[in-house]
């Protein structure tokens, strides 16, 4: 009782220092703009929130009022999810605060289930599940993605959940549908859960013989059932069999050079967390070898194994880490704890120094795995300067904010970051990246040139998702009023902006204006220049 209500109390203070912490994290990413206090999410997020501020106005689930029809998210339950806050009567300004709030919520739920499953694999050490708790807590890319408006908390949350509900079945055994319909959820939220709710369902058919046909009939049904309701939907509304996002990331690229990508950057990855570090729960099965043991480890290989699939994510060469494996962490941070203990030199019930000693390993393992673009990623956990893309967060803000004083609720703006602009702009918007473009996201990727001195640079330079545009097609036939963003091979947009556009450069920003378009407000240039 005595170890138990220690854990209690470290564990309680671990959630106060967390909800304390998610609070200031939040608010250290708004920013005022002539004197208004705003809040923005990762522009990935915002162009959920462009979409599900459409359909609470009633214009349905669509990028653009009134445009076509293309789905530019993956994230269908979010997006619904997110719908509800703006039929709320709160300013565009403040809607994403709620999103942020709830991101908090999910990864607070979350470390219950963290403690639940670690006090499980380690028979209720108080050092396992209180430093699970911690490094899940205190980890910045969990927190950067879910405190930032993506659906990475709560999935989180959900393989959290299924974890914990799995393990239950294993032990007694038996057999519950209920698992399978949370992950059938979670594929809603985002449809690449169908990739854990495979490899779930697998390791239970394989290490539980007794309700077998039970998990393989039940287990296959549900998840035929989720996958065969989106797909039905996305025909019926998108008139496509597939998201438009998979296109765009998915197709027109070599199989094999975007899985050498994905390899390259998980190796990166597992470097950047310490590659001693990384291997300690691989080492668990030297020590005990078990379905349970087994299983965590299973489910983090799959999630590592998807994300080199698709060539991992778009922003890891910019320090935002693996969101694909972000949401698995806390199984690798519960078998890194249980890894320790596991080990011949410290054991459950080592000595006093020997504890003292996990616990130095602890906070060696919260300074590496937090080290994400090396030792100064330390000042973002510790909230000494804004994490990633908050000062490009305002920018795109000030920049929406620039446009609806120039021009007219009919223009159209060209714009690279799909997000912010469109979203609190109110503007038709033209997606020179072609995330809600179905004509752009068919195209084939522009394979990035290795340097023959650097061949890594092929990898460094691989953004997925972003390596389609056709200005000829975006600039020269949509003709939008204002260029706002260009992406790379900007020469190739100069033919049409030399010759049907004007530039001017106001409070920081490079704009293209259409020649005598009658949606931009001249009158308003001198102002603001």
């Amino acid at each position: 009782m005595k170890n138990l209500r220690k854990g209690d109390w470290v564990f309680t203070l671990i959630l106060l220092a967390y909800a304390l912490y998610a609070a200031l994290f939040i608010q250290q990413t708004s920013f005022v703009i002539e004197g208004k206090r705003y809040y923005s999410l990762f522009d990935d997020a915002m162009v959920s929130m462009r979409y599900a501020k459409n359909l609470a106005h009633g214009y349905g689930l669509v990028w653009n009022p009134g445009g076509e029809r293309v789905e530019g998210y993956t994230n269908l339950l979010w997006v619904l999810y997110m719908s509800l806050f703006h039929l709320l009567p709160v300013a565009p300004s403040k809607i994403s605060l709620f999103i942020q709030i709830s991101g908090a919520v999910f990864l607070l739920a979350n470390l219950f289930f963290v403690r639940k499953i670690a006090d499980l694999v380690s028979n209720g050490s108080v050092f396992v599940s209180v430093g699970a708790a911690f490094l899940t807590a205190f980890y910045l890319p969990l927190n950067n993605w879910s405190l930032q408006g993506m659906e990475v908390g709560v999935l989180t949350l959900i393989v959290s959940a299924s974890i914990w509900k799995a393990l239950r079945c294993m032990q007694q055994p038996s057999f519950s549908i209920w698992l399978y319909i949370l992950l059938g959820v979670g594929t809603l939220i985002r449809i690449d859960m169908a990739i854990l709710f495979l490899a779930i369902l697998a390791f239970l058919i394989y290490a539980d013989p007794k309700n077998r046909r039970s998990n393989l009939v039940w287990g296959t049904l549900v998840l035929t059932f989720f996958i065969l309701l989106q797909t039905l939907f996305r025909l019926w509304y998108y008139g496509d069999i597939l998201p438009n996002t998979y296109y765009l990331k998915m197709t027109g690229f070599p199989f094999w050079l975007r899985i050498s990508r994905g390899l390259w950057v998980f190796l990166d990855f597992t470097q950047k967390l310490n590659w001693i570090l990384f291997l300690v729960p691989f080492s668990i099965p030297l020590f005990r070898r078990d379905k349970v043991i087994l299983f965590l480890l299973w489910v983090f290989v799959a999630q590592a194994m998807y994300s080199i699939y698709v060539g991992g994510d778009a922003w890891e060469p910019s320090g935002g880490s693996n969101r694909y494996v972000s949401i698995v962490m806390p199984v690798f941070f519960i078998l890194f704890c249980f890894g320790l203990t596991s080990n011949a030199l410290f054991s459950i019930s080592a000595t006093r120094y020997a504890k003292y000693g996990m616990a130095a390993l602890i906070v060696i393992g919260f300074i590496n795995f937090n080290s994400i673009t090396g030792l100064e990623a330390m000042q973002e956990v510790l909230l000494v300067k804004p994490t990633l893309h908050i000062t490009d967060n305002k920018r795109m803000v000030t920049r929406a904010l620039l446009l609806t004083k120039i021009t007219n609720p009919q223009a159209k703006i060209a714009v690279v970051w799909a997000g912010a602009i469109p979203y609190f702009s109110d503007r038709y918007a033209i997606d020179l990246l072609g995330k809600s473009d179905r004509k752009i996201a068919h195209l084939d990727m522009r394979i990035p040139l290795a340097d023959p001195l650097n061949p890594i640079t092929q990898y460094t330079s691989f953004y997925p998702g972003h390596l389609k545009w056709d200005y000829g097609y975006s600039i020269g036939e949509l003709k939008p009023d204002v260029v706002a963003q260009l992406w790379e091979g900007k020469e190739e947009a100069y033919e049409y902006l030399d010759r049907d556009y004007t530039s001017i450069y106001a409070q920081g920003f490079t704009l293209y204006l259409r020649k005598a378009s009658a949606n931009v407000l001249w009158d308003q240039l001198k102002a603001i220049q």
